[in-house]
């Protein structure tokens, strides 16, 4: 376990104030808490409603602003201002979405609706992120909980200010995978709790800067270089592949991953979708957009090879043969497409096209086999914990996944 920061930017890391978007764009939102509460207007503080700490209450957009619709007699006029809920009890926390929270709720109006926040302090708002990413725990495992901790809050800090305030958006982090994980009270976990207690204030730096370090749940043996995962990404020295076998078995650190290894069958229709949407984003370039609108017209897949591979042995491109001639397609992009569209999702970039079975000379499905799973960057979590239970500490886990960074103090 890593001694507990006791340094003076250990407190002020604690005190840093996060903004968590946990819904956007929506038309109401149900609010309530654990204890006597109370919904204020966020400029001049004025109450608009109390609660005693088990009835909801409702915030509705109307027009510009918003108003709190409660019990009978309680229903305010719509205001341009957000709305704060807090409980009145510092034991209590704030409900949204069937969820507990620590901290406070921010209800703001927008052009497409209105914008769910919960606000709380950095450790805090970790307390509800690092079980989430890396599951509830056994004490073998405690190493790559603060490894975890320690890459999360890292994460956390570039994109959260000093001063809230200075920032475009009402909101610093998703609560989701488009960020990280979170999921408030409900999902804390007691040896979490305690990794992130013991890490508090610690972040990872590299050439004395705090970085942005992203994580997957199993790189299959071998990170991946940042322009693999996400196109134009700059390339990091600190992010750059790096083997992840055990020396002493050749295993792959995260063969202990479920599902580790997987084989997935994409049919012709699937592909069809993807060679469409790429005519539709740039035909000159022939790249798939997975936010690109489709064409009507059918385009049916002859053949389909790998064209090249990244640093890592990543796939980067794959080349579709089509009756109106060849496709190149980014193969990270085509993993994004499907996993939005919640179709023969794959796994990860580090993958084989292995077989394909053909019907009147068109293509009618290919099987790929990969191991891994997520864009491979940064911290493999699976890899991670075999680490932790192999006897390595945070430290080590995380300057192998980060080369040449250092754990230091957030502030």
């Amino acid at each position: 376990m890593l001694p507990p920061a006791s340094i003076p930017g250990a407190v002020l890391a604690a005190e840093r104030i996060v903004r968590v978007a946990l819904a956007i764009g929506v038309r109401s939102a149900a609010v309530s808490a654990t204890a006597p509460w109370e919904v204020a207007e966020a400029e001049g503080g004025r109450v608009l409603g109390r609660g005693g700490g088990d009835e909801p209450m409702r915030v509705e957009q109307r027009g510009a602003g918003l108003r709190l619709v409660g019990p009978p007699g309680v229903r305010s006029p719509a205001r341009p201002v957000p709305l704060v809920v807090r409980a009145r009890d510092p034991k209590g926390f704030v409900t949204f979405g069937g969820r507990r929270y620590r901290g406070e709720l921010w209800i703001i109006p927008g052009g497409e609706g209105l914008t769910v926040v919960n606000r709380l302090p950095m450790e805090a708002y970790l307390r509800g992120v690092v079980p989430q990413e890396l599951g509830t725990r056994a004490p073998s495992d405690l190493a790559a909980l603060e490894a975890q901790a320690i890459a999360a809050r890292s994460y956390a800090m570039v994109r959260v200010p000093r001063d809230e305030g200075r920032t475009r958006r009402p909101w610093h982090l998703r609560a989701g995978v488009d960020d990280q994980a979170y999921g408030g009270v409900d999902a804390e976990f007691p040896l979490a709790s305690v990794a992130v207690d013991a890490t508090a204030g610690l972040v990872l730096r590299y050439a004395g800067r705090i970085v942005s370090a992203p994580y997957s749940a199993a790189c299959g043996g071998r990170t991946a270089a940042p322009a693999e995962a996400w196109a134009e990404a700059p390339d990091a020295p600190f992010l750059r592949p790096v083997d992840d076998h055990d020396p002493v078995t050749g295993r792959a650190w995260c063969d202990i991953a479920p599902q580790g290894r997987w084989t997935r069958d994409l049919d012709a229709a699937v592909l069809s979708d993807a060679v469409r949407r790429t005519l539709a984003r740039a035909p000159a370039r022939g790249r798939v957009d997975e936010g690109a609108p489709a064409p009507a017209a059918w385009i049916p897949v002859r053949d389909v090879r790998v064209a090249s591979r990244g640093r890592s042995g990543r796939i980067g491109t794959l080349v579709v043969t089509t009756d109106e001639g060849e496709v190149t397609v980014r193969a990270a992009a085509l993993r994004t497409w499907l996993l939005h569209s919640r179709r023969s999702a794959l796994a990860s970039t580090y993958f084989s096209v292995e077989g394909a079975t053909h019907a009147n000379g068109q293509l009618a499905s290919i099987r790929v086999r990969g191991v891994g799973h997520g864009h491979g960057v940064g911290m493999c979590q699976w890899g991670a914990i075999g680490r932790a239970r192999a006897g390595q500490d945070a430290r080590s886990i995380l300057q192998h996944y980060y080369p040449g960074t250092a754990v230091g103090p957030a502030d």
